[in-house]
C-alpha cells in the first residue's frame, strides 16, 4: 500500500497537471478530518513496534544519564508564552527556541534563550526579555542580558547563529511574531541591532518562525532563510467560542487549519552587509508549503549544493531542492519526505538530520502531533527517502506532543541517537478527560547499530522524565567534559539544562571549523570523521556544520564525534561550500581542534575535566 500511493504521488509530480494545496490534502486526508474546518485533525496512528533483530547492545546498561541542573547552575528566567491555563489564539501556543552560542569565543557555550509575551501585555519597563547567559566555566552562568545589548520584549519564535559579515564573530538572528532582529556581534561582549542597516525590515507584520544561516549560491557570504507561520492578526482571528473550534470535544484555540497560511523568505546577502530578499525570484513563493514551524538546512541529495527541508504545520513537509542556479524546487513528493507512511499530511514540529546507520548519507528525523508518529526518513542515496518509523522502532509512540529534536551521541560509541522533547500544544488537556497532559516527558531512543532504536527514556534519569512544557531545544558540551548535553526552553516556566553524566569511558573528538574561501564559519561544510575503534573495523562517520535546526533552535556549532575506544581519529576530511577539500590526519582524541579551511590546525585543546557537579 505504501509503495503504491508513493508511486502515485510521484507520478503526479512528474507530470504537467497542478494540483492545488486542497486537492493534494483530499489525496490523503480522510473526510471528516477534512470537515474538522478550524481546528487540528485528530491523529490516531497505531503505535507499533517492529521485532527488533540482533544488536550487540539491546537491553545493556545505558552507562549515562540525565540530570536537571538548570536552577543550580543559575538559569532562573521564566520564559513566558501565552496564558497558563487556557489559549484564545494559535499565538500562544507555539513557544520559543534557545541556543548554545559561545558569543564571546572562549570555548565555552553560553546560552540564549528566545522569550515571549502575553495578549494582556505588560507594563512598560516589566515585560519579558530574551536572555543571553554567560558561561562562568565551573557549571555555572550569569545573566548578561543588558550588558550584551540583546535585552527585547516581543513574541520571540526561533533563532539561528552565524557570521553574517564573516568579520571573525558569529551573529545572531531572532525570529518574531512581528519584527525580526539580526544582532551584530561587536566582538567586545556586545550586540547592536543592525536590522534596518542589514535591509532586514519588513514592511507588515509577519509571524515568523523558524531560520537558518546558509550559502545557498556558494559564494562565501552566507544568505538567511526564514520559515513563517500563518497570516495572523488579533482582531480578525476567530475566537474558540465563536468558530467552534475544538480538539477532541475540548474548546481550543482555532488553526492553523482555515486560516491564511503565510509564506517563507529567502533573503540573499549581497557581500557588504545587506541582504535583499530573493523569495519570488529563487522559487521560494512559488511552492505550495504553508504552516511552516521548523526549518533544517543539509545537502540532502549528495550533490554539494545546500537543501532546505520544512517542517510545515496540518500539511505535507516541504524540500527546497537546490537547482544550482539560484532557485529551488520543492521536491518534497517524488523524494518521499512529504508525508506520513500511509500518505497522509502530518503536523511537523521540529526537524533534524543525521547519518543514523552511517551509511554516507544524511537521514531526517522529524516530531508531530499528539496521536501520530515521530517520522524517521532514511536517505536511499538516489534523491528519494523511505519512511524508515515502524521499521527502525519510533512508531511505538504515538500518546506525546513532539517538538525540538536532534541526533546526537550522548555515549560517544559513534551511532546517533535521538531525543525528542514533548509537550502539548494546549493548556486545556489538564484536568479533561484526555489521556495525554500539557506538561509531558522527553522520548530517548539508543541506536542498535542495526538500523533500529531502543526506547531506554524509563532509565536516561529524571532530566528526560522529569514532565515538562517543552518546545525548543539545543545540543552541546556545555561542561567540556567530552559528553553531550541539552538545553530546553519551556511554556511559561524555567529551562531546563540536562546534564549528561556518564559512567562510560569512550573517547571523542571535537571541531571548531574557520572558513576563508567559505563562510567564516564553516556552515554547510561536510565532514568524514574516520576512526580505528577494532582491527579490520573503521569507524566512519559523516556530518555537516548546521545554523538553525530542532525546533527554532540553534546547536553548538563545535562539531562533535564519538569515537568509542579509537585514541585518535585517522582521518578527518572535510568539504567546504567553496568545494575546497581538505584532510587532516591523526587527530588525538578528547580535544577541541580548530581547522581552518586550506588545511590549517589553528589549536588543539585537551578537554574532558570533569567539573564540581551542581547539586540536582
Amino acid at each position: 500500500m505504501l509503495n503504491s500511493r508513493r508511486s502515485f504521488l510521484k507520478s503526479l509530480s512528474r507530470t504537467a497537471l497542478v494540483l492545488s494545496l486542497q486537492d493534494v490534502l483530499s489525496l490523503a486526508v480522510p473526510a471528516q478530518e477534512a470537515q474538522q474546518g478550524m481546528s487540528r485533525p485528530t491523529y490516531n496512528a497505531p503505535a507499533r513496534a517492529p521485532k527488533m533483530a540482533a544488536s550487540p547492545i539491546l537491553g545493556t546498561p545505558l552507562g549515562y544519564s540525565f540530570v536537571d541542573v538548570a536552577t543550580q547552575s543559575g538559569l532562573h528566567a521564566k520564559t513566558i508564552y501565552g496564558d497558563e491555563h487556557k489559549n484564545r489564539f494559535l499565538l500562544e501556543t507555539t513557544g520559543c527556541g534557545v541556543a548554545f552560542f559561545d558569543y564571546d569565543q572562549d570555548d565555552w557555550l553560553d546560552i540564549f534563550l528566545v522569550n515571549g509575551s502575553r495578549l494582556s501585555g505588560f507594563p512598560k519597563g516589566q515585560e519579558p526579555l530574551s536572555r543571553m547567559f554567560k558561561n562562568n566555566r565551573d557549571g555555572t552562568f550569569t545573566d548578561v542580558t543588558i550588558q550584551t545589548g540583546l535585552g527585547r520584549a516581543g513574541w520571540g519564535q526561533g533563532c539561528c547563529v552565524g557570521d553574517y559579515d564573516n568579520d571573525g564573530w558569529n551573529d545572531l538572528f531572532v525570529s518574531y511574531y512581528g519584527q525580526n532582529v539580526l544582532w551584530k556581534n561587536n566582538g567586545n561582549g556586545t550586540f547592536t541591532d543592525v536590522t534596518e542597516k542589514a535591509g532586514l525590515k519588513q514592511d507588515r507584520v509577519r509571524w515568523n518562525s523558524g531560520c537558518a544561516f546558509l550559502d545557498y549560491d556558494k559564494d562565501g557570504h552566507l544568505d538567511l532563510f526564514v520559515a513563517n507561520y500563518i497570516d495572523f492578526d488579533p482582531k480578525t482571528a476567530p475566537l474558540p467560542e465563536s468558530a467552534g473550534c475544538a480538539y477532541k470535544g475540548i474548546q481550543v484555540a482555532c488553526g492553523p487549519p482555515g486560516l491564511e497560511g503565510a509564506k517563507n523568505i529567502l533573503y540573499r546577502n549581497n557581500g557588504n552587509g545587506t541582504f535583499t530578499d530573493v523569495s519570488k525570484k529563487s522559487g521560494i513563493l512559488d511552492t505550495i508549503g504553508t504552516y511552516a514551524l521548523s526549518v533544517v538546512v543539509a545537502d540532502l541529495d549528495n550533490d554539494g549544493w545546500p537543501d532546505i527541508y520544512v517542517a510545515n504545520d496540518s500539511t505535507a513537509a516541504t524540500f527546497y531542492r537546490n537547482q544550482k542556479d539560484g532557485t529551488f524546487k520543492d521536491e518534497a513528493i517524488e523524494s518521499g519526505i512529504a508525508y506520513s507512511p500511509d500518505g497522509k499530511p502530518q503536523a511537523g514540529m521540529g526537524v533534524s538530520v543525521g547519518d543514523f546507520n552511517r551509511d554516507g548519507l544524511l537521514d531526517i528525523v522529524k516530531t508531530n502531533f499528539a496521536g501520530d508518529t515521530d517520522s524517521l526518513y532514511e536517505n536511499l542515496g538516489d534523491g528519494t527517502f523511505e519512511d524508515h518509523t515502524y521499521l527502525s522502532g519510533l512508531g511505538i509512540n504515538t500518546r506525546y506532543l513532539g517538538w525540538g529534536v536532534g541526533f546526537f551521541d550522548p555515549d560517544n560509541d559513534g551511532w546517533p541517537d535521538i531525543l525528542i522533547s514533548n509537550g502539548h500544544v494546549y493548556p486545556e488537556v489538564d484536568n479533561s478527560h484526555i489521556d495525554a497532559p500539557y506538561a509531558q516527558k522527553k522520548y530517548l531512543y539508543r541506536n542498535l547499530r542495526n538500523g533500529q532504536f531502543e526506547e531506554v527514556t524509563k532509565v536516561a534519569g529524571n532530566g528526560i522524565n522529569e514532565p515538562a512544557t517543552a518546545r525548543g531545544c539545543a545540543f552541546g558540551d556545555y561542561d567540556n567534559d567530552g559528553d553531550m548535553d541539552v538545553v530546553v526552553n519551556c511554556v511559561n516556566t524555567v529551562p531546563q539544562l540536562l546534564r549528561c553524566d556518564s559512567t562510560v569511558q569512550r573517547n571523542w573528538i571535537k571541531l571548531r571549523l574557520v572558513g576563508t574561501k567559505s563562510n567564516r564559519t564553516g556552515i554547510g561544510a561536510r565532514i568524514v570523521v574516520t576512526a580505528q575503534n577494532q582491527p579490520g573495523k573503521p569507524l566512519q562517520q559523516l556530518d555537516e556544520l548546521r545554523s538553525g535546526g530542532s525546533y527554532y533552535s540553534q546547536n553548538d556549532l563545535r562539531m562533535h564525534f564519538g569515537l568509542d575506544v579509537a585514541p585518535k581519529a585517522e582521518t578527518v576530511k572535510i568539504t567546504w561550500p567553496s568545494g575546497v577539500e581538505d584532510t587532516w590526519k591523526d587527530l588525538p582524541a578528547n580535544q577541541l581542534h580548530v581547522l581552518e579551511e586550506g588545511g590549517k590546525l589553528l589549536k588543539s585543546t585537551p578537554m574532558g575535566k570533569k567539573l564540581t557537579p551542581a547539586k540536582a
